[in-house]
């Protein structure tokens, strides 16, 4: 079975790419995920007939050997797919146009930077030759309007304008385009805005003017972002974000940009949600919600404070450990390296990291005897080479952990830790620095 899918809460551009990824593949299955962007939902229940979509529920997993991936690259952001990533002998199919670098490994992908993910779709199926219908087309535009505010956001591209120009001439109704892609402002939108001017604060930071609103909001309201994006240019800042405060404890982060210095989408992306380079959104228990202003603010700050990224300041290259060797073996090699842990790996694939506090577990003297695998941590966070120092001191806080395997493509290529932001932090990192192990020696020592 071959199947596409996007992320949850699906928006329109993920609408639009899954069904070109219809087109571009007649066999797919469409999955969309359980959770969908209030407007997706609705337009889906106008148009039920004209589309063929299934939930994550109804699909045999086990039956998939083809896996397409459309306006995202990392694997928490899609519904319930995880029991693919493991999968042997899946192919994996990835369009995506966010720029950035996520943890899905495909055989095939189209990734580069794009105003709306559905020009990359299009450019391969202009390559094809495939027909599309006039309602198909018009929805690609309004899509394709709608990620570009009508070609005037900075994240625009060249080639965005020439699918804008395609989808006309294959009869795209600019008339019905409100029938797709209506952005509601009403008396509801009018009392959030009014609210949101009334506590207005801006503040400067790296030479830009930013505002960051949080209010309440009782019952649903749709069409929050175009609240957001008229915040901003009434306000004239060169960034704005509103965090909403939600019934049920959740909170809805919306932020809109006109300049690439402040990238909305790697902001919304620290913070658990996603978007481009001009707008973005996540959604937050509101307890998390508390600091998010404050939140927001250091990440802008860190881009402007300093180029740096983890790539000019990780060790590399990294001693690995082997998930099948002994734990003794391993305490072995950690204790002569002067480590207090390391990555283990099976065929140079990330599967693991074992730490000093690892080996508490080994209470037993037939423990020693026993594969690094069976004690070593799951669970690893790590980091991308383009990520800033900020984020990385960020992730360590949060998970309460010393260093961060910096991983590429799926490969570890090097490691960031605690002593590595501090000398960022206060200017002490040499240019170029090559370590061999990433660890300063005489860390530890392991009794195995």
């Amino acid at each position: 079975m071959h199947i596409v899918t996007t992320h949850k809460g699906a928006d329109f551009d993920a609408l639009a790419s899954v069904v070109c990824a219809n087109l571009l593949y007649p066999d797919v299955v469409t999955v969309l995920p359980a959770t969908l962007n209030p407007n997706v939902r609705a337009f889906l229940t106008l148009h039920r007939g004209l589309f063929d979509f299934c939930t994550p529920e109804k699909i045999n997993l086990d039956a998939v050997d083809k896996l397409t991936v459309v306006d995202t690259n990392r694997w928490d952001r899609m519904d319930r797919m995880d029991p693919l990533r493991e999968k042997q002998g899946l192919e994996i199919i990835l369009f995506d146009h966010h720029g950035n670098t996520g943890n899905i490994t495909p055989a095939w992908q189209c990734s580069e930077e794009m105003g709306a993910n559905i020009t990359l779709m299009l450019r391969y199926l202009k390559l094809r030759q495939k027909t599309i219908t006039p309602i198909q087309a018009s929805l690609f535009l309004a899509v394709l309007y709608e990620y570009t505010g009508n070609l005037t956001f900075p994240s625009t591209k060249a080639e965005d304008a020439h699918a804008a120009g395609f989808l006309l001439e294959n009869g795209a109704d600019l008339k019905i385009l409100d029938a797709f892609i209506n952005p509601v402002y009403g008396p509801k939108q009018k009392d959030v805005l009014f609210r949101m001017l009334k506590e207005a604060e801006r503040t400067t930071l790296g030479g830009y003017t930013v505002s960051i609103n949080r209010i309440r909001v009782h019952g649903y309201i749709g069409n929050l972002a175009v609240v957001v994006q008229m915040y901003r240019q009434i306000l004239n800042v060169d960034a704005a974000f509103g965090v909403f405060d939600l019934k049920g404890d959740r909170c809805l982060v919306i932020g809109r940009s006109n300049t690439n210095k402040i990238n909305v989408a790697s902001i919304m992306r620290h913070i658990g949600g996603g978007g481009h380079s001009g707008a973005g959104s996540a959604m937050l228990k509101s307890a998390a919600a508390k600091s998010v202003g404050e939140r927001i603010c250091m990440l802008i700050g860190d881009a402007h404070r300093s180029g740096t990224r983890i790539q000019d300041l990780m060790s590399s290259p990294v001693l690995t450990l082997s998930s099948k060797m002994t734990m003794q073996r391993a305490g072995i090699i950690l204790r002569e390296s002067g480590c207090h842990g390391a990555p283990v790996c099976e065929n140079g694939k990330l599967v693991g990291i074992l730490s000093v506090r690892d080996f508490d577990k080994t209470n037993k003297k037939n423990h020693l005897k026993q594969p690094v695998k069976a004690f070593m941590s799951t669970n690893v966070v790590t980091i991308s080479k383009n990520e800033s120092p900020g984020h990385a001191v960020y992730l360590m806080v949060k998970n309460d952990i010393g260093r961060l395997p910096v991983v590429d493509s799926g490969r570890v290529v090097g490691i960031f830790s605690r002593s590595d932001a501090m000398a960022d932090f206060y200017g002490m990192c040499p240019v170029g620095r090559k370590l061999s192990t990433g660890c300063s020696q005489n860390e530890i020592t392991l009794t195995p």
